[in-house]
């Protein structure tokens, strides 16, 4: 089995894709399974958007996607996955139905319309056009953390916002991971100071390593309270579940919000966490699963600071500075 990467592409059969616009200030993420592929998600923050996250209910009646979508753009965003979708088709990929076949990628969208970049695309968005770049340039192996994808355009109450990756390996064997883009109504940093909320399940210095201050300052930290935020995200497992127990991992991965970031879940907030099983691995027992759901909140947590530690400012007059911007020690 190959070493892992630290990223969502750990996972076999697993391919990630980016398409970033600096100029625009956003961007789409695609997650592209090799064969269709158990999933549900959850919902917990109070300003969502979502395209088809009802199918995944573990009540409805399909039982697998072929891939899932992470996008920028709020509203305008969701055209993403129908360029994601596009390119599915043009490979065959979908749900038979009669004569028709039907690729399901269902999507989360993040509010970045107010970030500096320039929003101004005429009369359609260019979403449906980078769900499909992101499609065609999702692959295994290594791919970009910070200021791309669907975390182009991200920000949170203290520092620029990001996309972030992590994994890890059950006692059994099984390998998890989550990807996610951070755009936290509240903040993944501690007070003013560059510490992680997530510092206690950081592993080999992954966000630099700083453990946790002396003294923790709880006050509430809010990027504005006349804005729409969003962190969206998935957690994937090659480990065999049903659609009722990827829910329950997704629940799970909320707990990993819960730990990275301060507060969550807002009013404002969008929060969505998809969660997959490819399958590739037997398993049935509880005590296996149960620790898959305690790892599915450590890697979420882990890669929602990998995405903040990893950020860039946007190329743009006056936006937001990234972590490295205000805590990065110059190389001498």
């Amino acid at each position: 089995m190959a070493a892992l990467l630290n990223l969502l592409t750990d996972i076999e059969g697993v391919a990630v894709g980016h398409s970033t616009d600096l100029a625009l200030g956003s961007g789409v993420t695609a997650i592209i399974f090799d064969e269709p592929t158990v999933a549900s998600c959850t919902v917990l923050g109070g300003a969502p958007g979502g395209r088809d996250t009802a199918l995944l209910d573990p009540a409805m009646t399909v039982g697998v996607v072929d891939g899932l979508v992470l996008s920028g753009g709020s509203a305008f965003g969701l055209d993403a996955a129908g360029g994601v979708q596009a390119g599915l088709r043009e490979i065959g990929r979908g749900l038979q139905v009669g004569d028709a076949r039907v690729p399901l990628a269902p999507q989360a969208i993040l509010f970045d319309l107010i970030n500096g970049g320039n929003k101004d695309w005429g009369l359609y968005s260019p979403y449906r056009d980078m769900g499909y770049a992101a499609f065609k340039a999702a692959g295994k192996g290594p791919f970009a953390l910070g200021s791309v994808g669907a975390g182009t355009g991200a920000t949170t109450a203290t520092v620029k916002g990001g996309l972030g990756s992590a994994s890890a390996v059950s006692s059994e064997g099984y390998r998890i991971a989550a990807i996610v883009a951070v755009n936290a109504l509240g903040s993944a940093t501690i007070g003013d100071g560059p510490h992680f909320w997530a510092a206690p399940f950081e592993e080999n210095g992954e966000f630099g390593g700083l453990g946790m201050p002396k003294t923790i300052d709880t006050r509430l930290r809010l990027k504005g309270t006349n804005v729409t935020a969003t962190t969206i995200g998935a957690i994937v497992t090659d480990a065999r579940l049903t659609k009722a127990e990827a829910h329950r991992l997704s629940i799970l991965g909320h707990d990993g919000f819960a730990r990275a970031l301060l507060p969550t879940h807002l009013p404002l907030d969008g929060d969505t966490i998809f969660a997959a099983s490819t399958g590739k691995h037997d398993r049935d027992d509880m005590p296996s699963f149960m620790e898959l759901c305690h790892l599915a909140a450590i890697v979420m947590a882990r890669a929602i600071a990998r995405g903040v530690y990893e950020a860039a400012a946007l190329p743009i007059d006056g936006t937001q500075p990234a972590w490295r911007d205000r805590f990065a020690k110059p190389v001498a």
